[in-house]
C-alpha cells in the first residue's frame, strides 16, 4: 500500500473442490475455479497499477485457501494463524462461483448476488454500489443476503471466518446451478464475458 501499508485488504477464493469419486473427476470450473482464476487476474491487474504509479493505498493480501468444500478450514486456519495480525485487516472481498448465470436470471445474465455487504458495514455496502455504478453496471442481486435466506449462504462460505471476526466481507457469487456439486461443472459452461465484468467489479470495489 502507498499510503497505509499496515493496513490489509484480503481478496480470498478457495481453490479446492471434491476431487476424484468413483473416477469421475469433479472439475469445480465455477466453484470455485471462476474465483480462483478471478484472484489471479485481480492481482495482475493490481501489479499494472503499481507499475503505472497508480497502486492501492492499502497493501492487498491475495488468499487463496483450501478445505472451504471440508468445512472452511483453509480460512479457518488463515483467521487463527493469520500472517498479517486481524487487526490490520480492512475487509475480505470473497470470491466463490462467479462463472454462471442461475436459472432466476437466464434472460438477465448480467448480474452477481452480493451477501454481506452491509451485515458489517454500511460503509462498505455504499461504496460498492457506488463502484458498480460507476464501472460495471450490473444488477446487484441481494435475495441471499436475507437473514431468512434457507439457503444460508452467508454462513458457507470463506468470507464467514473473518465476518465472525467482526471483520467487514462481501461475497460474490452467481447463485447454484444443475452442475452444482456434480462432475459436469466444466469449463465449456462458464460465461467469460460476465465472469470477466464481475471480476472487474470486485477489482475496482477493491
Amino acid at each position: 500500500g502507498s499510503e497505509k501499508p499496515e493496513e490489509i485488504l484480503v481478496i480470498s477464493a478457495h481453490y479446492d473442490h471434491l476431487g476424484m469419486n468413483n473416477n469421475k473427476i469433479y472439475y469445480g470450473a465455477d466453484d470455485d475455479g471462476s474465483g480462483t482464476v478471478a484472484i489471479l487476474e485481480i492481482a495482475e491487474a493490481f501489479k499494472a497499477a503499481v507499475l503505472a504509479e497508480n497502486g492501492p493505498k492499502r497493501s492487498i493480501l491475495f488468499l487463496h485457501v483450501t478445505g472451504e468444500e471440508k468445512g472452511l478450514l483453509g480460512s479457518k486456519y488463515y483467521t487463527n494463524f493469520p500472517v498479517f495480525p486481524l487487526k490490520n485487516t480492512v475487509v475480505d472481498l470473497n470470491i466463490d462461483m462467479i462463472g454462471r448465470v442461475d436459472e432466476a436470471h437466464s434472460n438477465k445474465p448480467n448480474f452477481v448476488y452480493l451477501i454481506g455487504s452491509d451485515k458489517l458495514s454500511t460503509e462498505l455496502h455504499h461504496l460498492s454500489e457506488e463502484i458498480n455504478t460507476r464501472f460495471t453496471q450490473l444488477n446487484l442481486d441481494y435475495t441471499f443476503n436475507d437473514e431468512n435466506d434457507p439457503n444460508r449462504f452467508y454462513y458457507r462460505s470463506d468470507h464467514y471466518n473473518f465476518a465472525k471476526n467482526n471483520l467487514p466481507i462481501i461475497f460474490y457469487f452467481n447463485g447454484t446451478h444443475k452442475d452444482y456439486h456434480k462432475p459436469t461443472d466444466t469449463p465449456d459452461k462458464i460465461n467469460y464475458e460476465i465472469l470477466t465484468k464481475r471480476t472487474q467489479l470486485i477489482f475496482y470495489t477493491a
